[in-house]
């Protein structure tokens, strides 16, 4: 069961046992308890998922597709490691991941 190293909107952190071929968003939000409003379901369209990513980790995410780039850039709380939860699958490749919940808009 791979590991999600999150940390919180108030610096809490948290070790996360996430289920693969769920999406880090659902792990956070399910499993971690965390407060991720996740408005549109997942289906990439409101950006209330939104994390930031350890740069170490970027790599091994499936490249974002346009419609999330462009969903996260326009945020006031854009950085180069923004994603959006919903678009990335979880899996034993992510064991250990580390994400950090952004601001909300």
């Amino acid at each position: 069961m791979p590991k999600i190293n999150a940390t919180d909107r108030d610096g809490t952190q948290l070790e996360i046992d996430a289920d693969p071929g769920l999406s880090l968003m659902l792990n956070l939000r399910d499993k971690g308890g965390l407060d991720i409003a996740s408005i549109c379901g997942g289906m990439c369209s409101c950006a209330t998922c939104h994390v930031y990513v350890d740069p170490a980790w970027m790599d091994k995410l499936e490249p974002q597709s346009p419609d999330e780039f462009e969903l996260v850039e326009f945020s006031p709380h854009y950085k180069d490691t923004s994603r959006l939860s919903c678009q990335i699958e979880m899996s034993e490749d992510l064991d250990g991941i580390k994400v950090t919940l952004a601001p909300e808009d």
